[in-house]
């Protein structure tokens, strides 16, 4: 081991692997900002949107233990490779895509080589650093390329929307992979030590259907779109097939997944962070993402500037992170970044943005910034809590947890968005009853709307609109920082006796 604590290359490999991470990060928040332009270009409904940005974390979520632990088998740097070269080609298929049918199946193709990558970098981070702090450190630093390319998605996104056609958001993606893949090709080691056994794909087939039907149908239960017979039958079977894979995994000497890791109290607190905080996020990011352009009227390059404090506060988070947890312990870092964040999101629920001045700014910095630590807290907590050999398969749990946030989040948010925006808007009288149902789903319905009515009546609409989304903001902001709030207490138990446990794993 001491070898690898003195090996220089260790930081080379860590910025291989950061930039493999950040095409992936990239892709989880620059469509926030694409979201009305391809709306009206691609003829989309409310429903199409949602699954434009959903279907990608739906299946990561299923595809990302599988990965992770054949990552393990056969080595993260040759699964690494495979997921940059997939990533790449699907983004091309989706800045290209002709409609939104099109548009959600190079999504799930980009969901498939994104699940390649998000569990091998953790993995490779965890074999990499066996020091405690050069690894809190490697988090931290690898937690500002996840935090800050989160949030300089959207400037991205508004820069390229400003000069070109909506699939560019995509399209970027292309040379930013002709770069990464032969970086990574010439810095990753090529040999590894790797798990032994072999991968069993008729479990993963069980986990990926059982993940998969699960989260589907909380997804299809909250909004609403499905009997509810699909819903409980699809519920059901995603439930059958976790437990049978569970059955499996215990019964077999060689297990595809460690299901003892599930024991880990360092684990499961880091896991519930990811899936709270960035499903929150990813609500709040689709909100004010809508908010400045529909109701603002800001152009996608302002809107991404708007966003700009996010931005540079996540940028100084991580290694902020790996500092304080060396120095403060990660019990009271974790607990205390997520109460600052519940308290900034609380505040801006209650501001107008209309008219931010320096509060609105200052508040999402804070935000950026406690949001980044905390997640790299998380990190710190679970690739802390395995052995190098589980370092996958820890970094795939994780991961998922991010997926299944983004995913739940969108969708809840977007939900209940549709549904306090129904009942807040007030429709302009003499509407059809077609057009007054469909501008009642969301702000982008609203807008699609007007387009069949005429100058006053369309004008009215869309005004009609904006007042009722604008409305829903402070409601949406405010479950968002009771979420992370509570959060802040669960995790401040569960990480109670990090310590101890982590002495006792080493």
């Amino acid at each position: 081991m001491s070898s690898t604590r003195t090996d220089p290359r260790r930081w080379l490999v860590l910025i291989a692997v950061m930039l493999a991470f950040l095409p992936v990060v990239f892709d989880m928040t620059i469509l926030h900002i694409a979201v009305p332009a391809l709306t009206q270009a691609l003829g989309a409904t409310n429903t199409d949107v949602l699954w434009i940005i959903d279907i990608y974390p739906l299946l990561m979520a299923g595809l990302l233990v599988p990965m992770g632990t054949l990552a393990d088998r056969v080595g993260n740097r040759r699964i690494l490779l495979v997921g940059l070269v997939v990533f790449g080609v699907a983004s091309g298929l989706a800045a290209f895509a002709q409609n939104a049918a099109m548009l959600i199946g190079a999504r799930m193709l980009l969901a498939l080589g994104g699940s390649m990558i998000m569990p091998c970098v953790l993995g490779i981070i965890r074999r990499t650093f066996e020091d405690d702090g050069e690894r809190a450190l490697a988090l931290g630093l690898w937690g500002t390329v996840g935090s800050a390319g989160a949030a300089v998605g959207p400037l991205v996104g508004g820069a390229l929307l400003e000069h070109f056609w909506w699939g560019s958001v995509f399209l970027i993606n292309v040379p930013v992979m002709l770069v990464v893949a032969p970086t990574c090709h010439m810095l990753l080691p090529r040999t590894q030590v790797t798990g032994s056994g072999k991968w069993a794909f008729g479990h993963a087939i069980l986990l990926i259907l059982g993940m998969i039907s699960f989260v589907y149908g909380i997804k299809a239960g909250f909004g609403g779109k499905q009997a509810p017979l699909v819903v409980i039958g699809t519920l059901l079977f995603g439930m059958a097939m976790l437990a049978l894979f569970a059955q499996r995994q215990l019964r077999s000497t060689d297990p595809l997944l460690d299901l003892s890791l599930f024991s880990r109290p360092a684990i499961m607190a880091g896991i519930i962070m990811a899936v709270v905080v960035t499903g929150a996020l990813a609500g709040v990011e689709l909100t004010l993402a809508q908010e400045l352009q529909y109701v603002l009227d800001k152009t996608p390059l302002q809107a991404g500037i708007f966003m700009i404090p996010i931005m540079a506060a996540s940028a100084i988070g991580g290694p902020i992170a790996g500092f304080l947890s060396n120095a403060l312990g990660l019990r009271q870092l974790a607990s205390l970044s997520l109460l600052v964040s519940a308290t900034a999101l609380g505040l801006l629920a209650f501001r107008d943005f209309g008219a931010p001045g320096a509060s609105v700014p200052i508040l999402l910095a804070v935000l950026g910034l406690m949001l980044s630590i905390g997640l790299t807290a998380s990190s710190v907590a679970i690739m802390g809590s395995v052995e190098a050999s589980k370092g996958g398969a820890a970094g795939s749990l994780e991961s998922t947890g991010y997926e299944l946030g983004t995913g739940l989040g969108i969708t809840l948010f977007g939900v209940f968005m549709s549904a306090v925006f129904g009942h807040m808007i007030e429709l302009p009288s003499g509407l059809a009853p077609g057009v007054g149902e469909q501008a009642m789903r969301s702000i982008g319905d609203t807008y699609l709307a007007a387009q069949q009515l005429g100058g006053g009546e369309a004008a009215a609409l869309i005004d009609a609109g904006k007042t009722a989304f604008a409305k829903t903001h402070s409601v949406l902001l405010s479950i968002a920082a009771s979420l992370i709030g509570a959060l802040s207490v669960v995790v401040f138990f569960m990480l109670g006796s990090y310590r101890r446990f982590a002495r006792v794993e080493r």
